[in-house]
């Protein structure tokens, strides 16, 4: 294929990683991981820093380890970090998507660590949701994304959640 229709052709993967989303969403949790990581492999470590970003992001919510489910989000964090970083590499809005990650991507650190008992980890990383947070355009996401912050603050300051159960609700994720 010529280079300018490989430039020209869609980009599949966010829509293989979308149904992907959807199989876990639809209950099939262990499906979704064993397709997640085939599409990892795939891609590689190396591969494109915003599919790496995305997939590692939902990939982490597959894990049954809390330690696992760690690692993959900062596989997805360190992911954003290297698109923010190389704005030459934008295309198509990459880093601009990247950015609308991170409120969601500390979101989820910070509930990884306060799952394994890392109190001042999941603060830090909660601090830098906030702070992300206040860049996301009103709506839907954003709202959510922001009361998620709110819940997992409640949490990190006392035993109990907003409503007086333990436990907490994970972030909303963006549609690829």
């Amino acid at each position: 294929m010529a280079k300018g229709q490989e430039q020209a052709a869609p980009d599949a993967v966010p829509t293989r990683i979308g149904q992907v989303v959807m199989l876990h969403h639809a209950g099939d949790r262990e499906e979704a991981r064993h397709r997640f990581l085939a599409l990892w492999a795939e891609i590689g470590e190396h591969g494109d820093p915003l599919h790496r970003c995305t997939l590692a992001h939902y990939l982490a919510d597959t894990q049954d380890d809390p330690a696992e489910e760690l690692a993959w989000d900062l596989r997805a964090l360190s992911a954003a970090e290297e698109l923010t970083e190389d704005r030459l590499a934008d295309r198509h809005g990459a880093v601009s998507a990247a950015r609308a990650l991170y409120p969601s991507l500390h979101l989820n650190l910070a509930a990884d660590y306060d799952r394994l008992g890392h109190r001042e980890a999941a603060r830090l990383h909660l601090r830098r949701a906030r702070t992300a947070a206040e860049s996301l355009a009103p709506g839907r996401y954003g709202a959510g994304v922001r009361a998620s912050i709110d819940r997992l603050e409640l949490r990190l300051d006392g035993p109990y959640g907003s409503d007086g159960t333990e436990g907490w609700g994970r972030p909303p994720r963006p549609r690829p």
